[in-house]
């Protein structure tokens, strides 16, 4: 059962090969997506857990077993950065770098679907800040 509802990136665009994406995180992240044992401490902590499609410990699952849709979960665009979840993984993994490889993955690729001046004012009061911090970066620089 697939868990994503929309698409964001169409994951045959991207030319990744089998395995290219989780290496592609691991080297702009520098962590180890397979030292993850799945206890799913990360996601009990998290703040935007009730919001997200998939939990923090399932992106990383995705992510190993090379399933490119993760690509179009929201969770990536809802995390916070807050740390929570690398202050309590018990193998020091921080998936707030994981996070942000991933927008930086679709961003690099200049996949934009947002028109910020098309946004209404209660869009802006719900979207998370970090959603625009990424969609300025991408846009200065």
């Amino acid at each position: 059962m697939n868990k994503i509802k929309g698409k964001i990136v169409d994951e045959n665009s991207l030319k990744l090969k089998k395995g290219e994406l989780a290496k592609e995180v691991e080297e702009l992240s520098g962590e180890n997506l397979f030292g993850c044992y799945q206890c799913g401490t990360c996601s009990a902590g998290c703040p935007y857990i009730e919001e997200m499609d998939l939990t923090p410990d399932e992106v990383i699952r995705y992510l190993i077993l090379d399933r490119k849709e993760v690509l179009n979960s929201k969770t990536i665009w809802l995390c916070s950065s807050c740390f929570t979840c690398a202050e309590r993984c018990p193998r020091d993994i921080n998936i707030t770098k994981i996070m942000e490889a991933l927008r930086q993955i679709i961003l690099r690729k200049n996949i934009d679907k947002t028109k910020l001046t098309k946004l209404t004012k209660e869009e802006k009061e719900v979207i998370p800040q970090l959603a625009f911090v990424c969609l300025f970066r991408k846009n200065v620089g």
